[in-house]
């Protein structure tokens, strides 16, 4: 699945409601604007449920032949030990029902289980015991027989040699030959930190800044803020008498907190103040957490619904972020997260976004390990980062805002 089937498959839903909404809105219009044209209302119904009917139709169609082995996308794994172990963790996400992994071929140097493994990674490789490929012949002989259409290369340790004549021999065959962190940024939609090496993110593909698409997001970060603007603020209006009647006419609104953007510069981010006024009382940058005992009435509220984010169109407007991108972070965090976790500083090379590919795929970061998780997907945002993706991680973010999920 390549980038463009992701973002795809993120858009899908929006789209096919976004055609037969809109195509029948356009002919409510023609009919006012243009009476002679003009379709009876029972042939309108009949038209719509026609097309709802036939569209529902044809997915049901689809989504069983994706279900059938017979068009699953055959993988064999070249390698046994650690590295292989990452397949394992691969969700059975619904994108990924056309994918079979085969088997696991061995190779010379596999690390196995040496006593120190975490549980989960223990099991994995135990799972992968159970699938080993013992060939009987060449490489290539055994993917024709099996119908393979794809190796994934896990070798632990390259420096005992790969195999380069067995898959070149595979690759001229039809049959394509990819290591294992481009297998799964292109199958779990994030790069794997632990298993990039620094040399990876300077060859591999992306990772690149183009000037006219930065200048396209910028014009339409504008754009689409102003436009939110005078959409929001009878909802900005409300949520400051809100505010104010909770907590008294004196209390303050907004909160202005230092958080770190483009290529590490400080900036004031601006919120709705939804804590307490003394949610920091001792001068200690704490996470936030699940039902948070320093949020107000109202900050919850204003929380869940997202409310509390709009004030960050003025950061937009003014040029300190873009509406997509990672997520800022506050200087205290990001000096802690920087030393521990590889890559970090990478997150800072774009403008930090209201919404981002990170915030969508996984749920709100309160500690360093989700500080880490979050990282693989903000680096396949960086990697990947392109005007389409952009505006499907905006489309995805109108759901999430409508459905409440992920919010603190």
């Amino acid at each position: 699945m390549g980038m463009a089937a992701l973002i795809d498959l993120k858009l899908s839903r929006h789209v096919q409601f976004a055609d037969k909404a809109g195509g029948c809105a356009l002919i409510a219009l023609i009919s006012q604007v243009v009476p002679d044209l003009a379709f009876g209302a029972s042939e309108l119904i009949t038209s719509t449920l026609l097309v709802v009917v036939c569209s529902f139709s044809w997915h049901l169609l689809l989504d069983r032949i994706a279900r059938n082995n017979a068009f699953r996308r055959r993988v064999v794994v070249y390698g046994a030990g650690h590295r292989a172990a990452s397949l394992m963790q691969i969700p059975a996400r619904r994108d990924q029902r056309g994918l079979a992994i085969i088997g696991f071929i061995p190779s010379v140097g596999d690390q196995t289980d040496d006593g120190t493994l975490e549980a989960f990674d223990a099991m994995a490789l135990a799972a992968i015991g159970e699938r080993r490929i013992e060939l009987q012949t060449t490489l290539h002989q055994y993917c024709k027989a099996n119908r393979i259409s794809e190796i994934v290369v896990a070798m632990d340790d390259s420096r005992w040699g790969i195999p380069f004549n067995a898959f070149l021999e595979c690759r001229m065959g039809g049959i394509e030959v990819t290591d294992l962190n481009t297998f799964l940024e292109r199958e779990t939609g994030k790069v794997r930190v632990d298993l990039a090496h620094p040399s990876w993110t300077i060859f591999a593909g992306g990772f690149t800044h183009n000037t006219l698409q930065a200048r396209l997001e910028r014009a339409f970060d504008i754009v689409a803020s102003l436009v939110l603007l005078a959409l929001s603020w009878p909802v900005m209006l409300v949520t400051i008498l809100a505010i104010k009647l909770e907590e008294g006419f004196s209390a303050p609104v907004l909160y202005r907190q230092v958080r770190v953007g483009e290529h590490g510069q400080p900036f004031e981010l601006m919120k709705f103040r939804s804590m307490r006024t003394d949610a920091e009382k001792d001068g200690k940058p704490q996470w936030a957490t699940a039902n948070d005992n320093r949020v107000t009435r109202v900050g919850r509220i204003i929380r869940k619904l997202r409310i509390d984010e709009l004030p960050q169109i003025l950061n937009v407007l003014s040029g300190q972020m873009s509406l997509v991108g990672p997520r800022p972070e506050r200087p205290e965090f990001v000096s802690q997260l920087d030393r521990a976790i590889p890559f970090y500083a990478e997150r800072h090379t774009i403008k930090p976004g209201v919404t981002g590919w990170a915030q969508l795929c996984y749920p709100y970061g309160a500690d360093e390990r989700d500080a880490a998780e979050k990282l693989q997907y903000d680096l396949f945002y960086l990697k990947n980062r392109n005007l389409l993706f952009y505006l499907a991680i905006l489309l995805q973010t109108v759901e999430v805002v409508l459905c409440g999920k992920g919010a603190r």
